[in-house]
């Protein structure tokens, strides 16, 4: 059984107060905690995983809060203890998803010796980042997170940006794109949008969102713009995981990416006292498992309850989405965006559905050529050649097309109308 776990060895505390932070909020599922994984939890955490897997690879991923918190000490004791547990033939890899704020050369001498991939989490150029990525005293820290991604690059620690995607820097899709591909030099790239509850409690319950929270079509045009860009110069160049996780839709194989799989529930939320949540979005007690100290950790990734977590993905799918002409491709996206009615009023449709869909509409004709490039064996990147043909062919019929000829590109409209406006 193949599943995923995200722990939190310092659980929501973190060095930061980015506004938009969901997770800030859960310290108040722990009042009193010290938020610091003891030794005993992190060994039987450690144990159990290894023992719970029987297949080739075993990922430990680390996330917070801040792990950086924990110090140096207790990741070096995590790989004496994987060392440990390790069976034979089995290959381990260690994620870390940080800040970047704690980095310094001993960290990331510690990150390439042991082949940990980093998440740094960045927003795009400074005066994006820092709109709502501020430190406690409440200071922009893009210098600092900057300065810890030419650490990386320095010492050779292979990491991906994780950008979240707000209402501020979601108006900027090309300035952010280029200045991760540009200037930062990376080839990694995953964009989140931002969909935060306006509520107290910090759970998903409520169906308004916050004003840092990225609209529907804001998020469409932003992965639109980068997807013509990217599609047309940087495939197998530059990575967007938002892209291989939707090409994989139009291969029919759809889940590569948890959000976009028919189900879910294969990755959940260990919290530092050894508690398991059904998924890193719902740590709340509504979805609370059990705790690795009392129950074996692989009873509860295969417990009913975690089971129906994760077919209710499926299962309370609307109409609407079950009968919409992208569904193999979305398949309703992340439940935790499902909080919005359906035109006929049925509950349930992702708050970034129309989004979503204009851009799964637009991308369609590359999404089905790099599909059917990589079916014969070829590589996705032959698409960047054959739409610059294709737009090459169209350039010499726009230059002999008439003003009252049908246009070219095969709108209907007259030319004039269209692109001989």
């Amino acid at each position: 059984m193949a599943f995923h776990i995200m722990a939190k060895p310092s659980g929501s505390a973190c060095n930061l107060n980015c506004e938009y932070c969901f997770f800030l909020k859960k310290e108040r599922l722990y009042p009193g905690s010290n938020f610091r994984m003891s030794d005993e939890v992190h060994e039987a955490y450690i144990k159990q995983l290894f023992e719970a897997h029987q297949v080739s690879q075993v990922t430990v991923a680390w996330q917070g809060g801040e792990p950086t918190l924990m110090g140096l000490d207790f990741f070096r004791r995590s790989i004496e203890l994987q060392k440990k547990y390790r069976k034979a033939g089995i290959r381990i890899e260690n994620t870390f998803q940080t800040n970047g704020i704690l980095l310094n050369d001993a960290w990331c001498r510690f990150f390439h010796e042991n082949g940990f991939l980093i998440g740094l989490s960045m927003d795009g150029p400074g005066e994006l980042h820092d709109f709502y990525r501020k430190d406690r005293g409440g200071q922009g820290t893009f210098d600092r997170v900057l300065k810890a991604a030419r650490l990386l690059q320095e010492h050779k620690v292979e990491f991906n940006i994780l950008c979240t995607v707000n209402r501020k820097n979601a108006d900027h899709p090309l300035k952010v794109y280029r200045f991760f591909r540009d200037e930062l030099g990376t080839r990694y790239i995953q964009f989140i949008p931002i969909v935060e509850r306006d509520n107290e409690s910090g759970f998903q319950e409520g169906n308004r969102v916050t004003d840092r929270s990225v609209r529907p079509n804001q998020w469409g045009r932003f992965l639109t713009e980068i997807f013509d860009e990217w599609v047309k110069r940087d495939v197998g160049r530059t990575f967007v995981l938002n892209f291989d996780g939707a090409l994989a839709g139009w291969l029919g194989r759809a889940g590569t990416v948890c959000i976009f799989g028919p189900t879910c529930g294969l990755g959940m939320a260990l919290e530092h006292n050894g508690d398991l949540y059904s998924c890193d979005h719902f740590v709340e007690p509504n979805y609370y498992l059990g705790n690795i100290l009392k129950t074996p950790l692989i009873d509860l990734v295969a417990s009913e309850k975690q089971r129906k977590f994760g077919n209710d993905k499926r299962d309370l799918l609307p109409r609407y989405c079950r009968e919409c002409e992208v569904r193999s491709i979305c398949n309703g996206e992340c439940p935790k965006n499902r909080f919005v009615e359906t035109p006929d009023g049925e509950p349930g449709l992702n708050y970034l559905c129309s989004g979503y869909k204009a851009f799964f509409q637009h991308a369609d004709k590359p999404m089905r050529i790099m599909a059917e490039l990589i079916r014969k064996g070829r590589q996705a990147e032959e698409v960047m050649g054959i739409l610059e043909m294709e737009e090459n062919n169209l350039k010499a019929k726009f230059e002999k097309a008439g003003r009252n000829d049908p246009c070219p590109c095969g709108s209907g409209l007259k030319f004039k109308k269209c692109h001989g406006k």
